[in-house]
């Protein structure tokens, strides 16, 4: 091999095209073209041979619109199996471009009349079909074969992808060599040869003047970009009275388990208790989906993942500041239904949201009504339907109680399984920043109080030992002094 061909270096642009071997050996032939594009760099490879021949050996590229790059992310895999088939959804959407298609005014006067299409052509689905972000693309490749056998495909290699998505954002792969060394291509094949290759970026640097003009622009349309989104909030932000608390709670129900029967799902509402509001959008009730248990242990677990939000107000009343307020409770009952459409009642439980902020992992056991007897569980299973509770919150004290005490001799009931939530507790009030602001003062003024009343407390006890020691001499003296002298030579 020539010493000339065993090195090559060529300044590529953004999508410039260089012709390799085998192009240039398939586009001299006009017959061979058949697109437009074929053509054009038919013409183009004239040219070059007018010209002197192309100056680039190895090296060469492929633009944006050249049929490698099609082909090249219809072949990308997912995974790192080598038995990977893709699915139906993709080789469906392999053809249709990440990029920004032409479309015609025609078909967007039509779409205003016509909603859905009913026959779609090829160009329409590719018009009308944008994955994501436009993407242009371009490859620098290098062809590998042995001296004097340039031009076949298999010796094509990747050299460097580079992706420029609509936000501006360039994308190259493998990176800017750097200080990290030249990178390595292990050919197969008897010779086993080794290529070395480094990519640098030979763009000409941006001179300070026009970088801090670029700055400037930045600034600007970052200071208009926030006065947009002031515009939207708007100046009356919604904050909360000084006598309110607001609740977020962002839950979730994780899953059920220890059940009798398959096929789960999980209705639940929360009761407001005086003094606590909602907006009207907020929904207080849901349903989970029905879901299937997998045996997990001893137990077979339902995951349901069902994610909810609730928001509420409290509003401080005139009521004594003595009574503590009444927390919002969430009522639930677990049903189970099965192939026939036969629904059963699994369980009842409730839970008292959180009174303090953060985290909280919940486990909920449950119960239902029971009945006596064989003919109650052959009903059960064989026809669904159980005993039912005609109020929920009879689970806890029912909200039409009036009384003082709530009797519930007699009512049979059976444990069941479990309930797990998650909830996310928020809570925001004004009260807050008046406590933190005052936290100081009232810890520097608590501590006096504490200094004080444990010097009275010290004080308290040495007054009544000295009264103690006063009594005692005054009955020492009141004795008679023989008594005394008769006891002290006894002692």
């Amino acid at each position: 091999r020539p010493p000339e061909e065993e090195e090559e270096e060529a300044e590529v642009g953004w999508q410039e095209k260089l012709f390799s071997q085998f192009e240039v050996d398939l586009y001299q032939n006009e017959s061979a073209c058949q697109t437009p594009l074929d053509r054009q760099y038919h013409e183009q490879i004239l040219q070059l041979e007018k010209a002197g021949g192309r100056k680039n050996c190895r090296i060469f590229t492929y633009t944006d619109h050249d049929r490698f790059t099609n082909l090249e992310e219809h072949c990308q895999k997912v995974t790192d199996s080598d038995h990977e088939v893709p699915s139906y959804l993709a080789e469906r959407m392999a053809n249709v471009r990440r990029r920004r298609q032409d479309r015609r005014p025609i078909e967007a006067s039509s779409l205003k009349s016509k909603i859905i299409t009913w026959e779609p052509s090829e160009e329409f689905i590719k018009n009308n079909h944008v994955i994501n972000t436009p993407v242009q693309t371009m490859y620098i490749m290098g062809d590998l074969g042995p001296y004097g056998k340039l031009g076949h495909r298999e010796y094509e290699h990747v050299l460097c992808a580079i992706k420029v998505d609509g936000n501006g954002v360039i994308t190259v792969k493998p990176d800017f060599t750097g200080s990290n060394g030249a990178y390595r291509i292990e050919l197969d094949g008897e010779k086993r040869e080794v290529w070395k290759y480094t990519i640098e970026n030979a763009s000409v640097q941006v001179q300070p003047e026009e970088e801090e003009r670029e700055q400037r622009v930045f600034r600007d349309l970052y200071s208009r970009h926030k006065e947009y989104l002031s515009g939207l909030v708007g100046s009356e932000f919604d904050t909360t009275l000084p006598g309110t608390l607001r609740l977020f709670v962002n839950g979730e129900i994780v899953s059920a388990q220890g059940y009798e029967y398959d096929n789960l799902y999980v209705h639940f509402f929360v009761e407001l208790p005086n003094q606590w509001s909602s907006p009207a959008f907020q929904q207080l009730s849901g349903v989970t989906q029905t879901c299937a248990t997998k045996t997990v242990g001893w137990d077979n677990v339902a995951y349901f993942c069902y994610l909810f939000t609730l928001e509420m107000f409290f509003t401080q009343g005139d009521e004594s500041e003595d009574s503590l307020p009444q927390w919002p409770v969430l009522y639930f009952e677990v049903l189970s239904l099965d192939f026939w459409q036969r629904y059963r009642v699994e369980g009842y439980g409730s839970l008292v949201l959180p009174a303090s902020p953060g985290l909280h992992m919940l486990t909920i056991p449950t119960w239902r009504p029971a009945e006596l007897g064989t003919v109650a569980e052959l009903r059960r299973f064989f026809i669904g339907g159980s005993p039912e509770l005609e109020d929920i919150t009879y689970v806890r004290i029912p909200s039409t109680f009036k009384g003082e005490r709530l009797s519930r001799f007699g009512f049979r009931t059976k444990t069941t399984g479990s309930v797990t939530f998650r909830l996310y507790c928020l809570q925001q009030s004004k009260a807050f920043m008046e406590t933190s602001a005052l936290r100081q003062r009232m810890q520097s003024v608590l501590d006096r109080l504490g200094g004080f009343s444990q010097q009275s407390s010290v004080c308290s006890v040495l007054e009544a030992f000295q009264r103690a020691r006063r009594r005692m001499q005054e009955a020492r003296e009141s004795l008679p002094q023989d008594l005394i002298s008769t006891s002290a030579s006894a002692v």
